[in-house]
This record gives structure tokens, sequence and C-alpha cells, in this order.
């Protein structure tokens, strides 16, 4: 800054005497009456004003960019972990600072059920209408996300979203009309707004985050409903990016500690489940309460991190320094027990539906659960190399009722024991227009039929819907233990890894068919290059191999596919994005259904998302 601050005191000084008129010099005789003589034409001297002029505009610019920085780096304990690197610059501006983003998402899918046919539970691969097998349509969503600055040190920050994911098309008038109104949709004229219930699944506008920040002397206090993100995403991610969908939200509060610079403790307390309301029951009163904390899951969380803010790293690049960050985040879960009572099942004489013993009505997932997460985080990175990993487990028990019976004690122990891990590794060349990286992971297995990415999913044949029992070979997903009404578990431990949805490993068969990574190890090597600014092309290949063979839809073969990603990106300062990617998935045995027979067919995707930040 003080560069910028000399150079712009010399232009501005440089400026005044190239404005201020020469020395007078006298006429050849000598005399006083003489007219003063230029030392430049006219012409010149304009010239001279005007590259005076374009270098004050740059030193200014520059000046403007090394405060942010500075400012940027102040802000410290605020962002480091989070992420949201503008706020301190925009807060000393502006009241209200405005931010967020506008897409729309035109995607055509073919053959993604790719022609395996149903399961033994009934399902299909991906679904699928009819002999229909290329789809396609348009999606779209505005992001809004202003910050509203009470002082330099308080502010209120939110997430809202407008016609989240809504297909285009999806809500046509005649969709909110009575029946004897309807007349077709070829004479429909307008589209309406999504209504929950109505129309559409959700509402047309979605408050999804409101929290609060104050910057004291001694730390960060941020409280509310909020995004959480940690490491590389791949257990913790807000689904901020302008391609994500889903986003990890918690209900928090949070303190954060910077005792030395860089080095961060950030105690938290999250509230993941209050259980029954008094809502639920139809309860008159000016605010909603928890009527009873038996039923309530909470979390402790601990970060401890050596963390670099963005514009710390960047600087630190651009020196030829290294970037060296690392960190841990740890949580601990608990559950006494999940309640089922509802208002339709509770009477007069016991309006919150108590049992014998004084508790409410159990669930399959009972009492006394308790897990452990701890998550690790590591970043080398260099001008020209970059390498990241990040390892994280899920480790606990819950109880599990052996019976239907809401007042029965016979509960048998379930157990959690979950590992995954991923790593990406990215060489740098041609001043960093050319980027050759390798990315591989591993998101541990459970034996038991099917990924496991969906453990709600039940039977759809009549009579075999059944709430605790396991998945049959063969099937495409399921529950990954096995409870019955029997006094003892057949499979009392559920194993499979869970990555967050929106990271991103490909483009079909982990974001599209399987719904997220779980179960399996891929690995990727890509290649992008930068062709000028704002316009880059990439390649991606993504080899995906099942932990467990008993577990994928064969029943028999752990290998899944190998898929190619190819995509271009251009975007621009002023906040347009657009990107056009194309997607093929060569499936392998892994994927075949054996009581079908059938030959897979290959998948293919494109997907462009046309977008303006601001």
């Amino acid at each position: 800054m003080v560069r910028a601050l000399l150079a712009a005191g010399l232009l501005v000084s440089g400026a005044s005497m190239a404005q201020t008129p020469p020395p007078f010099s006298g006429s050849a005789s000598g005399s006083a009456g003489a007219a003063p003589a230029s030392a430049f034409s006219d012409a010149e001297a304009e010239a001279i004003r005007k590259e005076v002029d374009a270098r004050v505009d740059a030193a200014k610019k520059e000046l403007r960019a090394e405060l942010k920085e500075d400012l940027k780096a102040e802000k410290g304990a605020a962002t480091a972990i989070s992420g949201d690197d503008d706020a301190p610059v925009k807060r000393k501006l502006e009241l209200l600072v405005p931010d967020g983003y506008l897409r729309i998402r035109p995607e055509l899918f073919n053959k993604f059920d790719l022609n395996r046919g149903v399961d033994p539970w009934g399902y299909t691969l991906y679904p699928r209408f009819g002999t229909q097998r290329t789809v396609s349509g348009a999606n779209m969503r505005f992001r809004f996300e202003p910050t509203l600055n009470v002082s330099e040190e308080v502010r209120v920050k939110t997430q809202i979203d407008a016609l989240d994911n809504v297909v285009l098309g999806a809500t046509p008038d005649y969709s909110l009309a009575r029946s004897d109104t309807y007349s077709g949709g070829l004479l429909s004229q307008t589209i309406v707004p999504p209504v929950a219930g109505v129309n559409s699944i959700a509402n047309s506008i979605a408050v999804k985050r409101v929290w609060g920040e104050i910057s004291t002397p001694v730390g960060m206090l941020r409280f509310g409903r909020m995004a959480n993100q940690w490491g590389l995403g791949m257990l913790h991610n807000d689904g901020n990016c302008i391609d994500c969908d889903y986003g990890e939200t918690v209900d928090r509060a949070q303190f954060v500690f910077e005792p030395i610079p860089g080095y961060f403790v950030i105690p938290m307390v999250d509230f993941n489940v209050e259980g029954l309301l008094s809502s639920s029951y139809r309860v008159a009163q000016g605010q909603d309460i928890d009527i009873t904390n038996n039923d309530d899951s909470h979390s402790l969380v601990l970060v401890l991190a050596r963390k670099d803010s963005d514009a710390q790293s960047r600087a630190k690049l651009e020196n030829n320094l290294t970037v060296f960050n690392y960190g841990v985040h740890f949580t601990y879960r608990w559950l006494k027990y999940e309640n089922t009572a509802t208002a339709a099942n509770a009477g007069a004489s016991n309006p919150f539906n108590q049992n014998a013993n004084g508790s409410a009505a159990l669930t399959r997932y009972s009492t006394n659960g308790a897990l452990y997460l701890p998550d690790l985080w590591l970043k080398y990175e260099r001008r020209k190399f970059r390498f990241e990993l990040e390892g994280a487990a899920a480790l606990g028990n819950m109880g599990m009722p052996t019976s239907n019976d809401p007042d029965s004690t016979s509960v048998q122990n379930i157990l959690i024991v979950q590992f995954g891990a991923t790593a990406q590794a990215e060489v740098r060349l041609l001043d960093g227009a050319l980027k050759i990286g390798l990315e591989g992971g591993y998101a541990s297995g459970d034996k038991a039929p099917g990924m496991g990415q969906r453990p709600n999913r039940r039977s759809l044949i009549a009579g075999s819907e059944k709430s605790n029992v396991g998945t049959t070979t063969g099937n495409i997903d399921g529950p990954q233990y096995a409870c019955s009404s029997a006094t003892v578990c057949a499979d009392n431990a559920i194993r499979n890894f869970r990555f967050a949805r929106d990271y991103r490993v490909d483009m079909i068969l982990w974001r599209e068919i399987i719904g997220g990574l779980t179960d399996a190890l891929y690995a990727k090597p890509t290649i992008a290059y930068t062709i000028t600014e704002g316009l880059s092309v990439s390649l991606g290949v993504i080899y995906s191999r099942a932990v467990y063979a008993a577990s994928t839809p064969s029943g028999k073969d752990a290998n899944l596919g190998v898929e190619f990603n190819v995509g271009a990106k251009y975007e621009t300062d002023d906040g347009f994005y657009g990107a056009l990617n194309y997607g093929l998935l060569v499936p392998l045995p892994g994927l075949e259904n054996s009581l079908t027979g059938l030959n897979l067919d290959v998948a293919q995707a494109v997907r462009a998302n046309v977008g303006i930040r601001f």
C-alpha cells in the first residue's frame, strides 16, 4: 500500500507540474514585455497531460486493489473458515450489500437407465417414463445473498432462493385452475408462481439461511441458520458454487478465536433436531416451543486450523512463497430417542402421545445414539503446484428397536463405522495456463446389497414393504442394515461412507444415477487449458469401482464405469458466466442386471450453465 501511495503522490505532483505554465523566457533582445514562450506545443502538452492522467488513474486502481487486499487480510477470523472474502470491503463502503447470482441450466440426458430393466424391488437405475429414454429441459435459480451492515462490527447476512431449480414451463396457469375450468395445455397462455402443495413441491421463494456476525476485540461471534463448509467439501459442503444444488445448512452458534495470526480455534454448538413442537398439536400460542428435550439431537463442534485467507494465499503465491494450511473439524452428536407422534394419533386425553413409560412414541431410530465425526484437511501449494487432502470418519452407534411396539424395550445396537478420503494434485505450466491434475477418492463400503446412497428406499413390490428388513441381492439401493421383529439384527452395522452431494466427481454416474459418491473408489486424471483471459477448456476421465461387488446393482462385479467429461467455460469481469459440458458414461459389469441379462447402453449428457454473478 505504501508503494502505491508514493506512486500516486508522485504522479499527482507530476500532473500538477505538467499543468503549470513553463517558466517565462525573455526575448532575444531581453525585452521585459516579450510574450512568454511555452516549452511545449499545445498538442505536446495535451499528450503529456493525458499520459499523466492515465498513470494517475492506474496508480489509483493499484491503491484501491492494495487497500482491498489489506482489508481482506484484516478480516482474518471472520473469513478464514467461511471463505466470505468480499464482506469487509463492501461493509466499509455500503450499508446494504447485494450479492448472489442468476443461473439457467439447459440439460439433455440420454439413456441414463442404461437399458438394464428393473431390480428385484422394482426400481430402474434412473427414472424412466415408458419408452422415453432421452429427456431435455432447463431449470433456473435466482440466489440473493444480501448483507445488512448495522455497523462496522455488526452485520446480518441472508441467503434467499427464488424459483430454486424450477423447471422452465413447470407451472402453467391451468395448474392452479379448478377442474371445471381446465382447457388443456395447448391453450395455456402464461406461467404462474410455484405454490407448495398446489402446483409444486416448494414455494417460489425460500429463505434458506439467516445469521448474524459480531466482531469483538477477541474474535467473532456468529449465530443463526448458516452454511457449513470445511476443507475440500467432501463431507461438509455449503453448496455455494454456481452449479451446486444442495448444501449443508446448520442452526449454529460459534465463536471464532485467532490467538495467533493465521491460527484459529472455533467452538460451536449445533441444533440438529428438536423433535416434536407444540405446533404439531395445534396449540395456540405466540411462539412455537419444543415440548420435550428427550427427542433432541445436538452437536458440539470444535475446529482447530491454520488457514490463510484467499488474499493472503494469493500474495504468498505471487511472491513465490509456500501456502501450507491444515486443520481438524471434529463433531460429537447425540440423540436420546426419536419421536413419531403426530396430531393424527394424539388424543385429547393424551395430547403429546406419551406412552406408559412417560416418553413419546419411538421410531426404529431409537435410544441413546451417538456419532463422532473427525475430519482432517491439509493443503500444500506453490505457484506451480497444489496438493490437497481431506479424510474423515463417521463412528458411533444407535439403538434400534426390534419391534414396532412403541413401548417395547427390546433394542439392538447398530454400529456406524465409515471412512472417506479424497486427494487432489495439480501441476501448473505455461504461466498457469495449462493445468494437469489427478484426483482420487475413497468411500468405505458395506457388503449389504445396494449402494446405500438412498437408505430409506423400500420395495415397490406389493406385500414386501417392510421397514427394517435388509435389501435383496441385485438391488440398486436401499438400507445397509437389517432388523426385523426377531431378537437379533441380521446386519447390525452401517459401513458405507457418503460424500456430500455437491462434491462433484463427474456428470453422470455419481451426480445423477447413484446420487452421490458412496461405497466406491475412483481415479480422475484431468487437464485444463486457458485459451485467453476468461476462456478455458477441460477434459477429465473418471474410473469408478465399488468397494464390494456384492453391493453393486449386478451383485457380482465391482467395476462400475468409465466416464469422459469435456467442457468449456467463459467468464467476464462484469459477472457473466457461461459453461458447456458433455459427458459420456461407458458402463461396466457392476451395473448389469443379472435378472434381465440385457446389454447395457452408453449414457450421455449435455449440460449448459449460463448465469450472472453480482
